[in-house]
């Protein structure tokens, strides 16, 4: 084997045969075969696409690269969640503790930003303390505490998987369907949960632009899961607008304590619900009441534990920007757009997100929004605040929102459209 031969392959729109993928992927993780090699196989891919036995495969690659984990000495059934990516999703934080708070156990695997879309561990790791990095026995123990636990693949998990989503990240690899299907699934297949609900993205500021895609995106990862003994179901849900209030790190935690606390933005909260649901009846529990977990505070409570579980302190004052730009309303009307897209890369450019693996990201960056499309505005009201440690990134943050919003002053208010659009199982 070699890999040019392999990149080759997949160049000229052939397809990989069993012997090639185990070989390159085993090949990679052990660093016998050089990024800007993987780099090219992973446009090749995008370009050229897999068929249904390839990505298997290759998913099975990626987990065999590493460990699997056994959550069997656990009482509880468990269940677990993954979104492809959105601005302002934020939906994993109030989650995990609120499936948690109503019987399951959640041992919810996160990554960081991908591109436009914001991370779930760059957001945590702006409480004081908290920690991403947990051994098994550790997450375990977390597991046993406080019924859920957030945090990073250990290196041992799907290594191949670890080295390649970084590479993406900063290749312009990211929407390949192959590579997101056997991203998210390797990892949850080793990670051995019972159950899995996926949040499929659809729209401008999703990987998937247009309902065709996510539909097959999310066949593929239900029949990925379903055929290694995972029950999994997806939700296909609208990301043409970012979701709540906020996109960036330390506003997005803000705003899901808000959701924990019985408050937050109605579109946050619905589907938070929507997909406890989903995960408390994938993992037996359907008769359990998410709704009443919320409104209770017990849901706030299994925060709490998980944060001081992973080093974190619920109670300390979360990072702010040390500079904001306010972008105002145009005119008095209804606000009928918002692109989610352009408001993500605003965030990233803002320092939310990275330019290159190993950059780090501002706890404080993002972008918040003062109303939401349908809604009525004021001339020269606040529409848009930019937060950045960093002022000189302004300039490039608001040539990144030229055409995000449209406000009109003739179109009458109007109420959002549902955020589920489908489910597949």
């Amino acid at each position: 084997m070699d890999v040019i031969s392999v990149i080759r392959t997949k160049r000229d729109r052939g397809r990989l045969s069993d012997e090639q993928i185990d070989w390159v992927v085993d090949a990679y993780t052990r660093g016998a075969v050089a990024d800007e090699q993987m780099s090219s196989l992973a446009m090749a891919i995008l370009l050229n696409g897999m068929d249904r036995a390839e990505i298997a495969r290759w998913t099975a690659a990626m987990i065999d690269s590493g460990e699997r984990m056994d959550f069997s000495s656990l009482s509880r059934p468990t269940a677990d969640k993954h979104s492809t990516g959105g601005v302002g999703d934020k939906i994993t934080l109030p989650l995990a503790p609120l499936v948690a708070a109503c019987g399951a156990a959640v041992p919810q695997l996160s990554g960081r930003g991908l591109g436009h879309t914001g991370g779930t561990l760059d957001k945590l790791e702006s409480v004081p303390g908290w920690r991403a990095s947990l051994s098994n026995e550790e997450m375990l123990a977390v597991l046993d505490d406080a019924g859920a636990v957030i945090c990073a693949a250990g290196d041992g998990l799907a290594p191949a998987d670890k080295k390649l989503y970084a590479l993406r990240d900063v290749t312009g690899t990211v929407e390949s369907i192959p590579l997101i299907a056997s991203s998210i699934m390797s990892k949850k297949i080793a990670e051995g949960t019972g159950s899995l609900v996926l949040d499929v993205k659809v729209g401008s500021g999703a990987f998937m632009k247009s309902l065709e895609d996510a539909r097959e995106l999310a066949a593929t990862m239900v029949g990925l899961g379903t055929d290694h003994g995972v029950r999994t179901v997806a939700l296909l849900t609208d990301m043409s607008v970012p979701l709540g209030l906020t996109a960036g790190n330390a506003l997005e935690v803000r705003e899901s304590v808000e959701v924990l606390a019985g408050g937050g933005p109605a579109d946050v909260v619905d589907l938070t619900l929507a997909l406890a649901r989903e995960m408390l009846a994938a993992a037996g529990l359907p008769d359990a009441d998410p709704a009443k977990a919320l409104a209770d505070g017990s849901a706030m409570d299994v925060w709490r534990r998980m944060i001081r579980a992973q080093g974190g302190d619920p109670d300390a004052v979360l990072p702010t920007a040390r500079e904001r730009q306010v972008i105002v309303a145009p005119a008095t009307g209804v606000l009928t757009a918002l692109d989610a897209y352009k408001v993500g890369v605003a965030a990233w450019r803002l320092g939310a997100g990275r330019a290159r693996k190993e950059d780090s990201v501002q706890a404080g960056a993002g972008v918040e929004w003062h109303a939401r499309p349908g809604q009525r505005v004021q001339e020269g009201a606040p529409l848009l605040t930019l937060h950045t440690d960093t002022p000189e990134k302004f300039p490039y943050a608001t040539e990144a929102l030229e055409g995000a919003f449209t406000v009109d002053p003739a179109a009458a208010a109007f109420d959002p459209a549902p955020i589920v659009l489908d489910r597949i199982a």
